[in-house]
């Protein structure tokens, strides 16, 4: 299966347009318009029921002292993690191609509690949620996609992987508001195919 965008190649830096958050000359970062980026997966394999769409950063630091800190930056040989951007499931078997903007446009303070999608699809909550807790402005539960937003200080550049799941079944088996772990769970024996591509993104003007 291949997965390609109009919106970036694979390997290439992201355009702000599509990231959560974008460099600010004063105040380091702002708000970017948060659009879902254009996608489309061809050689799908024969049986095909559904797609699942994730986006994943796993150049996310594990430890926050330094996290966008005046003055201070986060190390590049840092211990990394995982953040979840989006998980899209039960995406019809008809459908190969997500428009740009389709999945969201704008950032929604407080998460989109009823994301955009394809008709009969679902979307899980990403890690935005537990990014923005407590936070009176932005708290709340983050569903569907919500772009890049590094930390401004990190000298590690991102790296986004957007994967497509092909699956023998219409529906999987997941709760409302489910989280990249069930989805994994859920996944285990219907996986037929998966397609990956790869967008980088910074903040750091060091690095851009």
């Amino acid at each position: 299966m291949l997965l390609r965008s109009d919106s970036f190649a694979d390997g290439d830096p992201i355009p702000a347009a599509f990231a959560f958050a974008k460099p600010h000359p004063e105040s380091h970062v702002t708000l970017s318009d948060n659009r879902s980026p254009q996608l489309t997966w061809s050689e799908v394999p024969e049986g095909s029921a559904s797609f699942v769409v994730t986006c994943i950063d796993d150049d996310v630091p594990t430890v926050g002292d330094d996290v966008n800190v005046e003055g201070r930056s986060v190390p590049a040989d840092l211990p990394r993690t995982e953040f979840v951007h989006w998980l899209l499931v039960d995406v019809p078997a008809t459908q190969t191609e997500l428009a740009a903007g389709a999945c969201s446009e704008g950032v929604t303070a407080g998460g989109k509690s009823d994301p955009a999608g394809p008709a009969g699809s679902r979307q899980g909550v990403n890690d935005f949620t537990g990014w923005f807790a407590g936070d009176v402005d932005m708290g709340g539960t983050y569903l569907g996609y919500d772009g890049p937003a590094p930390p401004w200080n990190d000298e590690r550049l991102h790296h986004y992987h957007f994967e497509v799941i092909a699956l023998d079944v219409e529906r999987l088996d997941l709760p409302e508001g489910f989280d990249i772990a069930q989805l994994r769970a859920a996944l285990a024996g219907h996986e037929l195919a998966r397609a990956r591509l790869t967008g980088t993104y910074t903040q750091n003007p060091a690095l851009a």
